[in-house]
């Protein structure tokens, strides 16, 4: 009886928990689902135009099997050592709290607090550049990408090729449409998406190698030897076309806070990485059998009865591809908003869950009538394929430059095995950055003038806001004097709380002797907030809030975010009464500075032309009200006149 009892109760009970490596064995693969459909979207789509550029592009050469087989070669290794061996497995390791990309790569670096002048000046501006580079890739890879999936749809039949440009156009222009409802609702499809794209361009790999089996041999890194051996100095510009192959390497470490480095690598090694070899070596043996089919190698891999659904799932890729790179932008812009390299912009956090997914209206407009542009202007994704490479090489160089000191100065790594490991890193670089160069002409001065503008607004927002904040300083005094002069003599206190927001987390802030000086009244309670954006990519909310009492009823408050969020100041006011400072927001007025700049040669700072920019970027700058989501009608705001 007691034996069927305790059976009873044992079946009647819960059921038994899934083992921890189960559980932890399907959290990696639904990160690795989802890293498919966000990281390798861009990387992914290569081979709808990469082999193809490296026949028709810019520098052709007639498809011989020597050539064929050198150039898979070069895909080959390519692909093995910038990808699986330089991001995947060195560069993955060099993460700030979990987040990769250049930024926080510099942000280990810390050059923001260094003086003029000093090495770590030129990191930040070498670092900045790297940056700005990846604003020229957001708005090509868009453009190429969706312009090569629809150009299938003329091996289907001529009489479409007129409807290429505006299918293209519809295509983006309702991408960027969709952007302000997010990808909350959509996201959980790419990644299923990008299996299928994987497998089904697996699938068209493997039909083709069966047409030249030997193709296979082309692994062998002699294939690429015999090519440069028998094409001479001239081979070296085929780089140009192979690099395409990598482009979206620098997303991979950009996006490693999102899922992880293991779901990231899980991804590469199981799925991408074949896929893509089998696609680029059937393409090859399709070649080799057939160079007549040297115009759309990828789309002549299927049946006649497969292109119309291949060209639409080439569409969903390119898409999806597109749509990472745009989310790229837009957290690569709030990162520069909070590291102070730009003006603030509206944020809007499109989930609730998902902290990376926001919306920014003014760079999504202008990302889209850049990219609708330079299809209007380039026309084909050939075109494009030429101004395709230059951004990503060289932020590739800036990578491998930062790296090194990281070896250095985080890792205390012994300096000849650090420059042992950069200089194999750079020379790997420096050769497709190289033989990009040679686009220039053709469309690769593109990128860089899109990174160059970028660059100088970034610096010269950075640099103004020093100017500025020199500026401000001067007028600054002690605020322990302060305290003292008003105990002394002391002015009418009214009910209620006023914050007044500074730069500064010493002195006293210019608004509140403003204040005092025009109204000659003082708050019952005077808070002092300053926000601070730290190096990391978030900041706990149990670290967040920093109180110091003052007397005479002062408090001085320090808000600390990290440059992966988006600060909202009520809601932080409120955190502090666990640590003993209330602040009733119904009876709380903020008052804020808003300065009038003056560019002049009189005072020392930067070019009149940069100032008047800076002057520009300033009006145009997001209100603080709504960047730190004050409530509108409890802020008074002071103007300033500040020559700089």
């Amino acid at each position: 009886m007691n034996g069927s009892a305790s059976e009873q109760n044992h079946q009647a009970g819960p059921s038994p928990r899934p083992p921890r490596d189960e559980q932890r064995s399907r959290q990696l693969f639904l990160l690795s689902l989802s890293a498919l459909g966000v990281v390798y979207g861009d990387i992914g789509t290569s081979p709808l135009y990469a082999l193809r550029e490296c026949f028709l592009g810019l520098h052709r050469y007639p498809p011989t099997e020597v050539n064929i087989l050198g150039v898979l070669s070069l895909i080959f290794w390519a692909l093995v050592l910038i990808v699986s061996v330089k991001y995947l497995v060195f560069m993955m390791r060099a993460d700030n709290r979990g987040e990769g990309g250049i930024l926080a790569l510099l942000a280990l670096l810390k050059p923001w607090r260094s003086q003029p002048g000093s090495q770590r000046t030129v990191l930040a501006a070498l670092g900045l550049f790297g940056a700005a580079l990846l604003y020229g890739d957001g708005v090509i890879t868009p453009a190429i990408s969706v312009l090569s999936a629809v150009e299938g749809l003329t091996v289907a039949t001529p009489v479409l090729n007129a409807y290429v440009l505006p299918a293209t156009i519809t295509i983006l222009v309702i991408l960027f449409l969709l952007q302000k409802r997010g990808t909350a609702r959509i996201g959980s499809l790419f990644g299923p998406v990008m299996v299928v794209w994987f497998l089904v361009i697996s699938l068209l790999g493997i039909r083709g190698i069966t047409l030249e089996p030997h193709v296979i041999t082309a692994i062998n890194p002699l294939h690429a030897v015999h090519f440069f051996q028998s094409n001479g100095w001239g081979g070296f510009q085929i780089l140009g076309a192979v690099f395409l192959v990598v482009t979206g390497s620098e997303a991979l470490y950009a996006d490693m806070g999102h899922f992880g480095r293991t779901p990231i690598r899980f991804a590469w090694f199981c799925m991408v990485f074949p896929a893509l070899l089998l696609n680029y070596f059937g393409q090859g043996a399709l070649l080799l059998t057939n160079p007549a089919e040297l115009t759309q190698p990828f789309y002549h891999l299927a049946p006649r009865w497969a292109l119309y659904p291949l060209v639409l799932l080439s569409t969903m890729a390119t898409v999806i591809a597109s749509q990472a790179m745009i989310s790229g932008v837009f957290s690569l812009t709030r990162q520069a908003v909070q590291f102070g390299l730009s003006p603030r912009m509206r944020v809007i956090q499109t989930s609730s869950e998902e902290i990376g997914q926001i919306y920014i209206p003014s760079v999504n407009w202008a990302l889209m009538a850049a990219v609708i542009g330079l299809v209007l202007g380039f026309r084909t994704s050939s075109s494009l394929a030429a101004t395709y490479g230059i951004a990503v090489t060289m932020t590739m160089v800036v990578t491998s430059l930062l790296a090194f000191f990281v070896m250095r100065e985080r890792w205390r790594w012994h300096p000849g095995t650090a420059l042992v490991v950069t200089f194999l890193f750079l020379m790997v670089d420096l050769s497709f950055f190289g033989a990009n160069m040679l686009k220039i002409a053709e469309g690769g001065w593109f990128p860089l003038a899109a990174g160059g503008t970028v660059f100088i607004a970034m610096s010269t927002w950075r640099r103004g806001r020093e100017i500025l904040a020199g500026r401000l300083r001067e007028s600054v005094g002690s605020l322990k004097v302060f305290l003292s002069g008003i105990a002394v003599k002391p002015p009418v206190r009214v009910p209620g709380t006023a914050v007044f927001m500074t730069g500064e987390n010493t002195g006293t802030p210019p608004m509140l002797l403003h204040h005092l000086a025009h109204n000659q009244v003082l708050h019952e309670q005077v808070v002092l907030l300053t926000v601070v954006t730290e190096e990391v990519p978030r900041v706990p909310a149990g670290e967040r809030v920093e109180v110091v009492q003052l007397p005479q009823g002062f408090a001085r408050v320090i808000l600390h975010y990290g440059y992966m969020q988006s600060p909202n100041v009520p809601v932080a006011l409120r955190e502090c009464e666990t640590i003993g400072l209330r602040v009733d927001m119904e009876r709380t007025t903020f008052y804020l500075g808003r300065e009038t700049l003056i560019p002049t040669r009189e005072i020392k700072g930067m070019a009149l032309w940069r100032e008047k920019l800076f002057a520009l970027m300033s009006r145009n700058s997001l209100q603080a009200t709504t960047f730190y989501n004050i409530p509108p009608e409890r802020v008074v705001e002071l103007g300033l006149q500040v020559e700089i």
